[in-house]
């Protein structure tokens, strides 16, 4: 037998202010984002906020539904708004923030293992042009991931 390891490295930042401006300004949006979160049943909004390689940024909230299985993440609706808007382009990153009652969390909001996913899929997608980041928003803290394979190792990948 061998033992592995396995490393992940993030920045962390005690405020947006110690960001760089384009991480600045994607955290903004994906905490402007959770304005239009749908979450009558678990009250925690969610927004997402995803970079295109034109520069564009798409938002999406968290929707949820009495039938909760229909419900979706606030990761999922930006990027798969952005992949129909701009079919053509790259994610180059995403920003996720989240809090009960629209006040954000003292902690950041981690994405699920579904995201993450798609995630892998849309960075997949972009071939090795680039990876794209991932920017988990708290009140208190805030982490930025270089790339998905960071937040899901061993990434499932069929192609």
């Amino acid at each position: 037998m061998t033992e592995k390891n396995l490393n992940i490295n993030f920045q962390e930042f005690a405020s947006v202010e110690e960001m760089l401006p384009e991480d600045r300004e994607l955290v903004a949006e994906a905490i402007d984002a959770m304005k239009g979160s749908y979450a009558p049943y678990s009250h925690f909004n969610v927004g997402a906020a995803v970079r295109m390689s034109n520069g564009q940024i798409v938002k999406g909230a968290n929707q949820e539904n009495a039938a909760f299985p229909s419900s979706l993440c606030a990761e999922r609706t930006a990027m798969y708004a952005a992949g129909a808007r701009y079919p053509d382009k790259d994610m180059m990153s995403i920003a996720i923030a989240g809090g009960v009652y629209g006040r954000i969390t003292d902690s950041p909001a981690t994405p699920c293992g579904a995201c993450r996913q798609v995630m892998a899929q849309y960075q997949t997608k972009a071939g090795h042009k680039h990876k794209m980041s991932v920017i988990m928003v708290g009140a208190k803290v805030i982490w930025k991931f270089e790339k998905v394979d960071d937040i899901l190792p061993l990434i499932f990948d069929s192609i």
